[in-house]
């Protein structure tokens, strides 16, 4: 659980780095995708738990948690914009 906590804030540090501010929802759906290709095709088929699991639940997984980080950034009131 400590890894995925820290991989997730990983993520989310690149995605606030490279999202752009406008439709940064979309941009981060599509970005959830490119999480999902490195981190289940590249890393993911290397451990046998991540393996195992059923892949369109994480693909949904890895799209929800672009477009929630996206929607974080792109909105008026966070102190980044």
């Amino acid at each position: 659980m400590v890894a995925h906590a820290l991989v997730s804030v990983a993520w989310a540090a690149v995605l606030a780095v490279m999202l752009p501010r406008r439709r940064a929802a979309a941009a981060g759906t599509a970005a959830g995708a490119v999480i999902a290709a490195i981190d289940l095709g590249v890393v993911g088929r290397r451990i046998p738990a991540s393996r195992d699991l059923p892949v369109a639940s994480q693909v949904a997984d890895h799209l929800a948690f672009g477009a929630l980080v996206g929607m974080v950034l792109g909105h008026p009131r966070h102190p980044s914009v």
